[in-house]
């Protein structure tokens, strides 16, 4: 499929932690076409593999992880008058969303809502009153409006433990000149970037010295659980996460097809080796690589090395304004990473 079809897809498709199966379904069918196997493991993760041409232990392997679920909302509360409270879904705060329509995922129909704070025209004289007023909006002030009662939402499924989604009525990408804004290109755009990836590779298996298995993962935004599963069960003993890079001065990120190979994150610090390969791979697809430290993040890469599930890890990005609100990344950005990650797979050694 064509690369911003396949974005497009995948952004319209609703992904919340542990209830994947709408980007799963997508993401099995394109690693289908591309690679020697493709299934999904117990754990929910989609497992691809493109097998080397020219030999190579099990231990060379490398596993390439971009994961499928966004942030989103989990029900905590259905009150008597149907209204839902809600926390957050992985590292979602109220402003990622604003008030805006969503969408209930109940065990037996998919129903809307409205994710609101209150009125604007108040006084004040409520905790909640107080906040809105401030622009200091916290989970305790944001409810979900549902115009059901409280036997209709238990009938439906709809309990602590419903997720709830943005509505597929605002998911809709917006082009912005060379640009796509959406909400959830985190971690829409690394996926297409990654299925990207084993579409080439396939065309340039003669090339290829070591298995790659590509894994799109499940619980990323909460526990890395997905990851840690498929680094505990697959052959290899190098992880590279693909993920979105935030575009920020303290990072001396920009906005721009170049891609950020970050050199460590809150979980610790990638493998030099594979950072100096990364840098390598992506001057030598004919981009100027970020180099930096994204203090302020983690990916399943860094979870994986850190749990010891690893040897080696590293992390490519795509540089994204907006990270975890409404995104942006660059087109060619995407296909920049598809390309970096091409020739870092075919030579994973190079200094």
């Amino acid at each position: 499929m064509e690369l911003e079809a396949l974005l497009t897809e995948l952004l319209n498709a609703r992904g919340p932690g542990g209830q994947e199966d709408e980007v799963r379904a997508i993401c099995l069918r394109e690693l289908r076409e591309y690679c020697d196997e493709a299934y999904v493991d117990p754990a929910g993760n989609v497992i691809g593999v493109v097998r080397a041409a020219c030999g190579g232990e099990a231990a060379e392997a490398i596993r390439v992880m971009a994961h499928m679920d966004e942030i989103a909302m989990i029900v905590k509360n259905v009150q008597a008058n149907g209204t839902l409270e809600v926390l957050a879904l992985g590292g979602a705060q109220p402003i990622s969303f604003g008030v805006c329509p969503v969408d209930i995922l109940g065990d037996a129909q998919t129903l809307p809502g409205v994710l609101s704070y209150g009125s604007m025209h108040n006084s004040g004289s409520t905790a909640t009153g107080q906040d809105v007023l401030a622009g200091d909006v916290q989970w305790k002030d944001v409810y979900i409006v549902t115009r059901k009662s409280k036997s209709e939402l238990e009938a439906l499924g709809v309990r602590p433990g419903t997720r709830v989604v943005l509505s597929q009525h605002w998911r809709k990408p917006f082009r912005v000149q060379d640009c796509i804004a959406a909400h959830f290109l985190d971690d829409r755009a690394p996926l297409s970037a990654v299925i990207e990836c084993a579409r080439v590779l396939k065309t340039r298996r003669a090339a290829l010295c070591q298995d790659v298995w590509f894994v799109m993962t499940t619980l990323e935004e909460e526990s890395n659980a997905g990851a840690m599963y498929a680094a505990a069960r697959l052959p290899g003993d190098t992880t590279i996460a693909v993920e979105v890079g935030p575009v920020l001065e303290e990072y001396a990120t920009e906005l721009s097809a170049n891609p950020i190979i970050n050199t460590g994150d809150q979980k610790g610090y990638y493998t030099r080796s594979v950072v100096q390969a990364l840098l390598a791979a992506t001057r030598r697809a004919g981009y100027a690589p970020q180099a930096t430290l994204l203090v302020d993040f983690a990916s399943d890469a860094s979870a994986v090395l850190s749990m010891g599930l690893d040897a080696k890890a590293g992390c490519i990005a795509i540089p994204t304004e907006n990270t975890h609100g409404f995104e942006m990344v660059l087109v060619r950005g995407i296909s920049a990473c598809a390309s970096t990650l091409v020739e870092y797979l075919l030579e994973p050694q190079q200094v």
